[in-house]
C-alpha cells in the first residue's frame, strides 16, 4: 500500500483484529492477520499492542501452548469503545474521501 499507515489506524486495525475472537488472539496471530490488509513489521506493531495495553484497550492472559508461554491479548470494554470510534470516524473519512476522488464537493 502506498498511503502512509499512522498510529490511530494501526490501533484500530489491531483493535479490530483482536476483538474478532472473544478469547483472544496471541501476537504472533495478530501480526500475520494485520499483515493480510496493511504492510507493517512486527516491530511496529509490538509497540501498538503495549500502547494499546497501557491505554486499558486490551488486557492480556498468558497460556502454555506446546511447552511454551504464550501471551494472548483481550479487548477490554474502553478497547470496544475506542473501536467503535475509530470506526464511526473512519466511515466519515472514507466518505469524504469517495466524494472528492468522484469528482464531488464535500462541503455542497
Amino acid at each position: 500500500m502506498i498511503f502512509n499507515t499512522g498510529s490511530a489506524l494501526l490501533d484500530a486495525v489491531v483493535l479490530s483484529v483482536v476483538s474478532r475472537n472473544a478469547k483472544g488472539t496471541y501476537g504472533y496471530k495478530i501480526t500475520q492477520d494485520v499483515q493480510k490488509v496493511i504492510s507493517v513489521s512486527e516491530s511496529t506493531l509490538y509497540p501498538v499492542l503495549r500502547r494499546l495495553l497501557k491505554d486499558n484497550c486490551l488486557e492480556t492472559y498468558d497460556e502454555q501452548y506446546q511447552g511454551r508461554n504464550r501471551r494472548y491479548y483481550m479487548i477490554t470494554s474502553k478497547g470496544q469503545a475506542q473501536l467503535l470510534i475509530y470506526k464511526e470516524e473512519w466511515f466519515d473519512y472514507i466518505q469524504k474521501i469517495n466524494i472528492l476522488f468522484n469528482g464531488g464537493d464535500i462541503y455542497g
